[in-house]
């Protein structure tokens, strides 16, 4: 069982990032995903997350801004980033939990994968 989070990187405030979070070993709809993030000397923190029927939810920082979907036949789920800002930045990991819905605690995930940074700066 792995999850590998892609697409991280460099961007300008205001700009855009889309990252993905694609499974191996087993079967994403049957999971809720949910995206976290930690920035350097600060606790993980829920961003977003999906049902496995697709019913989404977002931390107010990403409200607006952020959108979570997922693509069942590709076993990979994304966060769409827009309007990025500096307090964007930290490393982004994906999670699976075996149950219908997701949550913000990162108690709540079985599997995670290893994180890819997202840098705002100009």
């Amino acid at each position: 069982v792995q999850l590998q989070a892609s697409g991280g990187g460099l961007v300008q405030p205001g700009g855009s990032l889309r990252l993905s979070c694609a499974a191996s070993g087993f079967t994403l709809d049957d999971y809720a995903i949910g995206w976290f993030r930690q920035a350097p000397g600060k606790e993980r923190e829920g961003v977003s997350c999906i049902s496995t029927k697709g019913s989404t939810d977002y931390a107010d920082s990403a409200k607006g801004r952020f959108t979570i979907s997922r693509d069942n036949a590709k076993n990979t789920v994304y966060l769409q980033m827009n309007s990025l800002k500096p307090e964007d930045t930290a490393v982004y990991h994906c999670a699976a939990a075996s149950d219908e819905y997701g949550s913000g605690s990162r108690y709540d995930y079985d599997y995670w994968g290893q994180g890819t940074q997202v840098t705002v700066s100009s």
